[in-house]
């Protein structure tokens, strides 16, 4: 399931109605992505995300659908945020769950590197001095590429 939503959401209470049920579920992974303080040297006051509605939803479903297609995942959540969010604020849950942890890890953690690298949000940074665009970090493109590589 994707949400993309501007008002916040509660980690807890979404881990709560992801579960609720799955009886067959031996593991689930959960990733909380928030605005930090700082990014790199620069101190970072707010974080206005932008995206277009719809091609968001679709590339955020090529990514689950991928992500499905190579682990035995039993159901993943995606909540990805948009507009003005404060240092601290919860960006983006990222839940997947399997019958056993190793495939729920997995999924979990290629989906946020996916999101990263391949879902079509634009950040600007405030703080001291003019907004500033984030352009894509060389981490991140590089985490991607291990799921790109046969391994």
């Amino acid at each position: 399931m994707i949400r993309v939503q501007e008002q916040p959401f509660d980690a807890g209470q979404e881990l709560m109605a992801f579960k609720a049920g799955k009886t067959r579920v031996g593991g689930t992974a959960l990733f909380v992505g928030s605005v930090r303080e700082m990014n790199g040297d620069a101190a970072v006051s707010a974080m206005t995300l932008e995206h277009y509605p719809g091609m968001t939803e679709t590339a955020l479903a090529d990514i689950e659908a991928e992500a499905r297609a190579r682990w035995p995942v039993d159901d993943v959540l995606i909540i990805h945020r948009h507009g003005r969010m404060l240092p601290g604020d919860d960006i983006v849950l990222v839940l997947a769950s399997s019958a056993h942890r190793e495939a729920a890890f997995a999924a979990c953690q290629f989906l946020m590197d996916w999101l990263k690298t391949k879902a079509p949000f634009w950040k600007l940074e405030e703080g001291a001095g003019d907004p500033r665009w984030v352009d894509a970090r060389e981490s991140d493109d590089a985490a991607a590429v291990r799921w790109t590589t046969p391994q």
